[in-house]
């Protein structure tokens, strides 16, 4: 199992007139203390460090490895594809083959993967992914990061659901005929009309959930604000419910007005789901700054959402935040600016019964 590593920092040494007037703590005392210190992760442990041009070139870095990564499959097959399958593979006049979901299930899975090993170097503090800055620094999470990631990648209302309503739809020929194609390659601008159209209805599906009734709210969305301080792995922890109307419906009318080839969904299903994984990270990523500039969504965007509930229920961009006035800056937020006390354990958000 991968346990969570001991980070243990240095106490400053306290002046010599207050060693003499303060009075020797106890063995308990300093063991305590010791636990305490050493059950931080590493992106509060580590929290009063100045970021430096090591820090910020290894962000960079990992920026520019990870995202071309997260769409190697479309990236690399497009121009390959006829070398690699043989053309009855991919022929569509005899009716739909399972090579264009097998490999944007793969497609997905790759891209799962590369962040599975980016999310780990950062979990345990390694140096070559920047300096780690907590969203909520008043608060932190210790977990084993085996049994989250076997936890995340096993949700029966994750990947197990998206992944059978993928196969219904593509195997049953209820995809319009142009994602069937295999001409072309990665059209982008149709992959960036899928993001935002995605995020458009998941925005008034995710709205809608917190507002059409509470009973509603109850069985669908409220399992998923269990985790007022989110970690990558609670992207897809929720309920059927939750997914069905927030992802899948989405999906289903995305596809039906936005007509691409297999290329061009592959990349837009790979970019959407490790996104939606990215932006519950518990740590800022490197690249967010610009993301915020632009107006795409971030890790303390939706953290903003997890913690007041009424704000940012866009996932992929904040465009729609904005326009509708729901929009909450993650600086305005209280919670997010260090109180300059020891942070304390997260405990889960105790659910209300119903009536």
């Amino acid at each position: 199992m991968c346990r969570a590593p001991d980070f243990t920092t240095q106490q400053a040494k306290p002046t010599e007139a207050v060693a003499k007037a303060a009075p020797a703590p106890s063995d308990d005392d300093a063991a305590s203390a010791r636990k305490t210190v050493e059950a931080l992760p590493p992106s509060h442990a580590d929290a009063a460090r100045r970021t430096t041009v090591w820090d910020s070139t290894m962000g960079l870095t990992a920026t520019l490895i990870l995202w071309p990564l997260i769409l190697s499959v479309p990236l690399v097959l497009q121009h390959t594809y006829r070398d690699v399958f043989d053309e009855a593979w991919y022929d569509y006049s005899e009716g739909p083959k399972p090579l264009g979901l097998c490999l944007g299930l793969l497609a997905v899975a790759v891209g799962q993967v590369f962040v599975l090993c980016y999310q780990y170097l950062r979990w345990t503090g390694s140096k070559y992914t920047g300096r780690l800055v907590p969203v909520q620094p008043n608060e932190y999470r210790v977990y084993d990061y085996a049994e989250a990631a076997q936890e995340h990648l096993s949700q029966p209302e994750g990947f197990a659901l998206i992944g059978g309503y993928l196969t219904l739809t593509w195997m049953l020929h209820l995809m319009p005929s142009s994602y069937y194609s295999f001409e072309g390659g990665v059209e982008w601008i149709k992959v960036a009309a899928c993001l935002l159209l995605q995020d458009l209805l998941q925005y008034g599906m995710h709205r809608a959930e917190h507002k059409v009734s509470k009973a509603f709210y109850r069985a669908s969305h409220e399992p998923h604000h269990d985790f007022t301080n989110p970690r990558l792995f609670d992207a897809f922890n929720g309920s059927f419910a939750d997914t069905f109307f927030m992802i899948v419906l989405p999906l289903f009318t995305t596809k039906s007005i936005v007509h691409c080839n297999v290329w061009s969904y592959m990349a837009f299903g790979t970019l959407y789901a490790n996104w939606l994984c990215l932006i519950h990270s518990e740590t800022h990523h490197p690249w967010d700054w610009l993301f915020q500039a632009v107006g795409m969504g971030t890790a303390a965007d939706h953290h903003v959402h997890h913690k007041l509930f009424s704000y940012n229920y866009g996932h992929l961009f904040s465009y729609w935040d904005r326009v509708c006035g729901t929009y909450r800056h993650p600086k305005n937020v209280r919670q997010f600016r260090s109180n300059n006390k020891a942070p304390t354990r997260w405990k889960p958000h105790a659910r209300t019964k119903v009536e």
